[in-house]
């Protein structure tokens, strides 16, 4: 029997800027865009301190277009997804790595009255990546 295993990234925060909606050259839709997670906690002198993590977010097709319509900087969501590494040589020939959420499920955590209003769709459906998740059809 072979052996399961899991990749679930499972994430609150507010948009540090707005999405960055892009088509790959196929014409497949894919969105970017940070998300800041918050902790605090006390030190040992009693000290509320507080850290700032800030992920890379990655969209595709339908819910690429969804964030790209009604998401903004500041933005409270909640997603799922699975933490995808990967690399690349910059400009100069430098290797980059990169971690990122590939979104999966989103659910906007934003009141009705602030902010843009929610799609009448279901954004919880779950949208995957471009079969053969190649990043080399990414338009970044």
């Amino acid at each position: 029997m072979a052996s399961r295993s899991i990749n679930k990234a499972i994430l609150i925060g507010n948009l540090g800027k707005d999405p960055e909606l892009r088509y790959t050259s196929s014409g497949v839709a894919v969105a970017t865009f940070s998300l800041a997670t918050n902790e605090s906690w006390k030190d040992p002198d009693g000290n509320i301190q507080e850290r700032t993590q800030w992920h890379n977010i990655v969209a595709w097709r339908k819910l690429a277009e969804i964030c790209g319509e009604y998401l903004k900087k500041g933005s409270k969501i909640y997603l799922e997804g699975r933490i995808q590494y990967r690399n690349y040589d910059d400009k100069n020939g430098v290797k980059r790595f990169v971690t990122e959420i590939v979104m999966d499920q989103l659910v906007m955590l934003d009141s009705k009255g602030g902010g843009a209003s929610a799609p009448e769709s279901d954004t919880s459906t779950s949208f995957e990546e471009p079969a053969g998740g190649k990043a080399d059809d990414l338009p970044f």
